[in-house]
């Protein structure tokens, strides 16, 4: 029997990236800048726009304080979509992580490691939840989160020489998103007052997760 939480969620603050805004100051967020405390840890990435999650699955990103610094760390972890399901290699992507300077705590600037070093990109919260209260209560940020916590980001990122611009749906839970929470986004994402961000909105796909992962 489904939970009436599983198929229902309040609705949802999502503000335009200001990223892309003709001024940071045009943009007033409804919620306070969620703390890097609060963001640290590992994500899975339920749905995504970006063209390059089509054919992955079991992808996640992990955050992780770099020590000393306003920097986080930044590491993506996938398996191919069509690869066998319980042998299927655990691929990666690392880089760092900068606050942006002109984005008030919600924008970072990423710079990828080792060979991917030259890579560079930027991605911004457009807003964070948590599915049981269905508020952003993320500005002051626990230490650690609990792996089975539902707790919810939206992420947009810039369009760069290599990628378009894209929107991805994290989830704490390693279940995902519950089908309220999504239909809520959704509803919230057409109503963003950036055409981009409402067009983006459109092209949303679901990122398959089988569990099939050995960390």
């Amino acid at each position: 029997m489904s939970n009436d939480n599983d198929n229902h969620h309040p609705p949802i603050p999502l503000h335009a990236p200001i990223t892309t805004a003709p001024s940071p100051t045009s943009v007033s967020p409804a919620q306070p800048v969620p703390a890097p405390a609060w963001l640290q840890g590992k994500w899975h990435v339920t749905h995504s726009t970006l063209p390059m999650w089509r054919t992955k699955r079991n992808v996640t990103i992990t955050y992780t304080p770099v020590a000393d610094s306003t920097k986080i760390d930044d590491l993506v972890e996938y398996q191919a979509l069509d690869g066998s399901s319980t042998t299927a290699k655990i691929k990666s992507v690392h880089g760092v992580d900068t606050p942006a300077a002109d984005c008030a705590g919600w924008a970072w600037d990423w710079r990828g490691k080792g060979w991917l070093v030259i890579a560079s990109s930027r991605w911004e919260v457009l807003g964070y939840g948590d599915e049981l209260d269905g508020g952003g209560n993320g500005g002051g940020g626990a230490q650690t989160q609990p792996p089975d916590a539902r707790q919810w980001v939206v992420t947009y990122f810039a369009k760069t020489l290599f990628t378009p611009a894209g929107i991805d749906l994290y989830s704490r839970h390693p279940d995902g998103l519950r089908p309220g929470t999504v239909r809520a986004i959704e509803e919230a994402l057409a109503g963003v007052e950036d055409e981009g961000v409402r067009s983006l909105a459109k092209e949303l796909f679901e990122v398959k997760m089988d569990g099939a992962r050995k960390d």
